[in-house]
C-alpha cells in the first residue's frame, strides 16, 4: 500500500509534496495509517486533534494516543477541547453534526492563523460508499449520489481510493497501533447500520463492489459535469441583474425550458428551500407572493423572481440622527455627504438639493414605513410613500430597502427617488445644500 499510496500522490495529489499540511488525527485506523503514510513519504505536516469529550474516559485515552504519536514522529501536534453537548443543544444540531462543525471551524482557523495550505482527513472508499448510501436512502438529487470529493477547497481526501481493508492490511503489516472507538460498533447511528448489516451484503452479490461503485461514481460525475455545463448557460441567460437588493431572474426563461421545476431546484437548491410545489406556483402567482427558507426569501415581482438574502434584510437596521451637516456619514446604503454649494447641478436620484434654512435638526435617517407621506417636488399635494411605491411599480425588496431623510418629521428626500417639494431651492433659498446619497 505504501507503493500505491506513493504512486498516487505524485500522480493525481503532487501538490502536497511542496505544501504544509494539517492531519486531522482522531486515533483510528484510518487517519493513523495517513499519519503513517505521509510520514514515510517525508510530507510537511502537523497533527490535530479534536477531544470531543464525549466517551469519557476514552476520549482522553485518544488525545493521550494522538500525544503520543506525534512524539514518536517528531511531529507538532494541536489538540482542542470541546463541549459537544452544549454546542449541540444551545445550536439545536445532533451530536454528530455538532462534531463536524466544531472540527471543521477548528481546523479552517488553524490553516488560516498558521498558514496550513492543506488540510488533510481519512475518508476511504468504504466510507464513499456509505455516504453514498445514507445520500439515496433520505433521497437526494445528483450531486448527492457522486460521492465525497477528493479535494474540495483545501480539504484533501488522499485516502479516497482506498478500501477499510486495505487499510487494516497494511496496518497489521506494518505493526502499526491505533485506538479503537466502541461507538463504531454500535447499529444506533445509519451509517454504522449501513456498514455492518447492509455493505457486506451488497459485497457478497459482487466481490467487486468497490471497483463497481467507482465507475459508477466516474460516470455520475461526467452526468453532473454537464448538467452543471447546462445550468451556467441557462443562468446567463435567466439572471436579468445581481445588485444589492439580491438576485433577479427573468420567469420567461423557467418557462421555456420543458421541466422548470427541475430547473427551479437546482438553481436554488443551495438557499435551504424545501417547498418545491410552491416555488413552482410562483411561476404563475400574483406579484409580492414570495416563498421562504431559513436564510433566504424568492419573490415574484412582475415578470421576474427575486432571491434575497434574509441576513442582509434592511428591516434590522436602526435610524440614524445626524445633528450636524458632516461632509460623510455612514449609513446602511452608502455614504450619505452634505456640501454647500452656490447653485443647482448635477441633479441626479443620488443627488438632491434642498434649502439649507428650512432644515431642522437633528435630521433623521431612516427607513419609510406605513403612514409616512411626503410631497413629490413638482406636486402641490401629499402623497402616502406606499402609494408612490406602489405607482412606481418598485419591488417587496426593494420597499423594504427604501429609506428617507426627515427634517422635524417631515420627508425631505424618498432616497434615491424623489425629493420633497417642501425643501427645494427656490428663488428666495440663500443657502443651499448638495444632498449626496
Amino acid at each position: 500500500m505504501q507503493r500505491d499510496f506513493k504512486i498516487h500522490i505524485n500522480n493525481n495529489l503532487s501538490v502536497l509534496n511542496e505544501s504544509k499540511l494539517l492531519i486531522a488525527v482522531s486515533g483510528g485506523i484510518d487517519s493513523v495509517v495517513l499519519t503513517h503514510l505521509c510520514h514515510a513519504l517525508g510530507l510537511n505536516f502537523s497533527l490535530a486533534h479534536c477531544n470531543f469529550n464525549l466517551r469519557a474516559e476514552e476520549s482522553h485515552k485518544d488525545e493521550a494516543f494522538v500525544l503520543e504519536l506525534a512524539e514518536a514522529l517528531d511531529v507538532e501536534v494541536f489538540i482542542q477541547n470541546f463541549d459537544t453537548e452544549a454546542y449541540a443543544k444551545a445550536h439545536k444540531r445532533s451530536i454528530q453534526m455538532a462534531a463536524r462543525e466544531l472540527r471543521y471551524d477548528w481546523f479552517k482557523e488553524l490553516a488560516e492563523q498558521l498558514q496550513f495550505d492543506y488540510i488533510l482527513t481519512a475518508h476511504h472508499a468504504d466510507d464513499n460508499l456509505e455516504t453514498f448510501l445514507i445520500n439515496f436512502t433520505r433521497g437526494t438529487g445528483l450531486n448527492g449520489l457522486t460521492g465525497i470529493p477528493m479535494i474540495k477547497n483545501n480539504i484533501v481526501r488522499p485516502l479516497l481510493s482506498f478500501s477499510r481493508a486495505q487499510i487494516e492490511t497494511f496496518a497489521k503489516k506494518e505493526n502499526i497501533l491505533w485506538r479503537e472507538d466502541a461507538s463504531n460498533a454500535s447499529r444506533k447511528y445509519l451509517r454504522n447500520k449501513l456498514r455492518h448489516e447492509v455493505v457486506p451484503i451488497l459485497k457478497e452479490i459482487n466481490p467487486q463492489l468497490l471497483d463497481s461503485f467507482q465507475n459508477t461514481l466516474v460516470n455520475l460525475n461526467d452526468t453532473a459535469d454537464i448538467v452543471k455545463e447546462s445550468l451556467d448557460a441557462f443562468s446567463k441567460r435567466a439572471i436579468q441583474s445581481i445588485d444589492k437588493f439580491g438576485i433577479t431572474y427573468k420567469i420567461s426563461e423557467f418557462k421555456k425550458v420543458h421541466n422548470p421545476k427541475a430547473y427551479l431546484y437546482e438553481i436554488f437548491k443551495g438557499y435551504g428551500f424545501t417547498e418545491w410545489n410552491d416555488i413552482v406556483n410562483l411561476l404563475e402567482a400574483q406579484s409580492g407572493k414570495l416563498v421562504r427558507s431559513n436564510s433566504h426569501r424568492l419573490i415574484k415581482h412582475r415578470d421576474f423572481l427575486i432571491l434575497t438574502d434574509l441576513g442582509n434584510s434592511a428591516q434590522s437596521k436602526e435610524a440614524l440622527f445626524i445633528n450636524e451637516l458632516a461632509n460623510e456619514i455612514e449609513t446602511p446604503i452608502g455614504e450619505l455627504s452634505f456640501e454647500n454649494v452656490e447653485g443647482l447641478f448635477d441633479v441626479s436620484k443620488s443627488t438632491i438639493f434642498v434649502d439649507k434654512d428650512v432644515l431642522k435638526f437633528p435630521l433623521e435617517f431612516r427607513l419609510w414605513k406605513e403612514g409616512d407621506v411626503f410631497q413629490p417636488i413638482g406636486m402641490t399635494g401629499k402623497k402616502k410613500i406606499s402609494k408612490y411605491l406602489k405607482d412606481e411599480k418598485v419591488s417587496l425588496v426593494e420597499k423594504e430597502n427604501t429609506w428617507i431623510l426627515a427634517s422635524d418629521n417631515k420627508v425631505v428626500w424618498l432616497v434615491g427617488k424623489r425629493a420633497d417639494d417642501r425643501f427645494k431651492v427656490t428663488k428666495n433659498t440663500r443657502n443651499i445644500i448638495k444632498v449626496t446619497i
